[in-house]
């Protein structure tokens, strides 16, 4: 019935839909398994994709040839640049997204994939011999045989869904939780824990009162995630967001529910996600407060469903839309379905190579939730990397690793694989070191040509970037030979509160000064815009941020320089700490379980010193 598959996706949601196209267009024949053929890449919390970090991640998908970015563009109800106040490190793409739209499309290109074969079922055991995964055991006894096997189970694994005082198995709700798998990896000598989440109540957007909040619309230029082309949407169409308050009368509200609560009665032993709290967590750890905010986000074109984002809580169903109806515009508001809770196993990721391998089986690989992680855009570049490494172990070949100065996808890997996480991770950039360089405008041109060499990312994105590179060197050359004159600018710099020129001045050295930027000049000095004109908007922004921002530019490459050093020093595989007696017992103890391989990795790692970097050193004779 089955084939002798390549690579096996276990879980059809972000990090699996990833995961079997990374490894099917690099040409492994491929099979994803899933509970629920209706359910593939359903966006279980909210009906967005991008934000902080988390937009330079998808970006960063996209640029490797992966799905995520052109799913988005295509389902996009709203796009948002955020952070454009700030430098362009921190700019960050936001859509929202049509939640049945974007589930429609990702199934649409899977099944367009070459390679990708589904099945409907439940996986409850891996086949492992000598410590080798060799296939999948299905909830209806089929034995599927693999090269190797992706886990992407989500929140399904021994999942457990709150509301008040009732609680049920189940991944998702009205899905049944998976099992098997946990206490298979378990007798095997992993180690697993349990982590929480939760999601908001949906309610009826005919009964909300939107005069009495405040609108946010989408953005007039609309740029998106892909490199490749968009659909175009006209901004006067985009689906505004609203953002309304909670109120110290919804908090007291919402504590009569307390004792009913499964989060402060102990029924809910997971760790939930710091950043991302139940109203319950924030009326507890901010009570200074008397307001919280609330963003109102429609879930596609044609549904009047609303997604209360902010409002996430495992509170009676009663005391939910009692809570609810004390916040302006929500008066008469119906509820579509409960907000809830799910608790349910992960593994913890410093268990894995960095190729997201396991170390205690070879050729199986974990992405996603079951890594620890929260939110849709950590597991799908999870998912895309454990994909591109399962068909490359396949081959043979070695894995790809990214290093932290060369995505964001690189520092969230290396953060699971040395510190592990006891709390739902999420992205952020403060989390990079090297943000400067890794900046969403720049995805492509950094890790286009990586994904390109090892057969991901197609012909026509690698164009795509010889072109922009081309055009951009172009634009640089251009500034800096045209000259801006005092008249024509006087009016321009005026608008821009800054010092008019008393002298003739390069272009490039015009828009170096705060507040000056390419397009605001071509809209007021014409002679300017016509030797532009003949550039796209993603090159001209491109060949500015480099000339505005060269110096940071050159002075994190620098560091990166330096920080490389220690990368390119390798310790030998499954070294004995046992014998350095000179190393702290938590180093050794660190050391000994997650077995880095090279000095860079060991200095990151949590507790060690740098007094342990440098005895390592010294006994490889550095």
């Amino acid at each position: 019935m089955f084939y002798n598959y390549d690579v096996i996706v276990v879980g059809a949601g972000h990090a699996g839909c990833e995961a079997a196209a990374a490894a099917a267009n690099m040409g492994s024949r491929v099979l994803l398994i899933t509970m629920n053929m209706q359910t593939i890449a359903q966006m279980s919390c909210n009906p967005a994709m991008g934000g902080i970090a988390k937009g330079q991640i998808v970006r960063e998908i996209d640029a490797m040839g992966g799905y995520s970015g052109i799913v988005s563009d295509k389902s996009m109800i709203q796009f948002r640049m955020l952070n454009r106040s700030k430098g362009p490190a921190m700019w960050s793409p936001r859509v929202q997204s049509d939640r049945m739209l974007f589930a429609t499309t990702w199934r649409e290109m899977l099944e367009n994939t070459p390679n990708v074969d589904f099945y409907q079922d439940m996986v409850n055991s891996l086949i492992i011999e000598d410590g080798i995964i060799k296939g999948v055991i299905t909830g209806m006894g089929h034995h599927i045989k693999s090269k190797s096997v992706v886990l992407t189970n989500g929140t399904f694994l021994n999942g457990v869904i709150h509301i008040g005082e009732k609680n049920f198995g189940g991944g998702r709700v009205a899905e049944k939780a998976a099992t098997g798998i946990t206490e298979q990896l378990v007798s095997l000598g992993f180690e697993s824990d349990r982590l929480k989440t939760g999601t908001p109540p949906r309610v009826d957007g005919r009964s909300l009162d939107y005069s009495k909040m405040e609108e946010q619309k989408g953005d007039e230029d609309i740029i998106g995630f892909s490199y490749l082309e968009k659909p175009e949407i006209k901004t006067k169409n985009q689906r505004s967001c609203w953002i309304t308050y909670t109120s110290q009368e919804v908090h007291d509200i919402l504590k009569t529910g307390f004792e009913n609560s499964p989060m402060y009665q102990g029924r809910i032993q997971g760790i939930g996600p710091r950043y991302c709290p139940s109203i319950e967590d924030k009326i507890n750890r901010f009570a200074e407060r008397d307001r919280h905010q609330l963003f109102v986000e429609p879930e596609g074109w044609n549904t009047v469903e609303i997604y209360v984002n902010g409002f996430s809580t495992s509170l009676p169903e009663d005391v939910q839309l009692k809570a609810l109806r004390k916040v302006p515009g929500f008066e008469n508001c119906k509820m579509f379905r409960p907000g809830y809770a799910i608790e349910y196993d992960f593994f913890p990721p410093t268990q894995l190579k960095h190729s997201l391998e396991t170390k205690r089986v070879k050729n199986l690989f974990f992405a996603g939730q079951i890594n620890g992680t929260t939110g849709y855009e950590e597991a799908a570049c999870q998912g895309l990397m454990a994909g591109m490494n399962a068909h490359l172990v396949v081959k043979n070949a070695e894995p790809l690793v990214l290093k932290r100065s060369e995505a964001y996808i690189g520092v969230l890997i290396d953060d699971l694989i040395n510190k592990g996480t006891d709390e739902p991770y999420r992205m952020f950039t403060s989390r990079a070191e090297f943000r400067t360089l890794l900046r969403q405008d720049n995805a492509d041109l950094r890790l286009t040509e990586i994904s390109y060499r090892l057969g991901l990312a197609s012909q026509e994105r690698m164009d795509r970037v010889i072109e922009k590179k081309a055009n951009v060197e172009e634009i640089k050359q251009l500034l800096t030979t045209i000259n801006i004159e005092p008249t024509e600018s006087e009016v321009y710099l005026t608008a821009m509160n800054s010092a008019v020129l008393t002298s003739r001045q390069k272009a490039a050295q015009l828009i170096l000064r705060p507040g000056v930027d390419l397009f605001s000049m071509c809209k007021y000095i014409p002679s300017f815009q016509e030797k532009l004109v003949c550039f796209n908007r993603e090159d001209l922004e491109q060949a500015e941020i480099q000339i505005k921002y060269d110096t940071y530019i050159e002075k994190e490459k620098e560091l990166v320089n330096k920080m490389s050093q220690l990368e390119n020093l390798l310790i030998p595989e499954n070294f004995n700490y046992t014998k350095l007696v000179s190393l702290s017992n938590e180093a050794r103890q660190k050391f000994t379980k997650i077995q880095p391989r090279t000095l860079g990795q060991a200095s990151r790692i949590s507790g060690v010193n740098p007094s342990d970097v440098q005895i390592l050193m010294l006994y490889m004779g550095r």
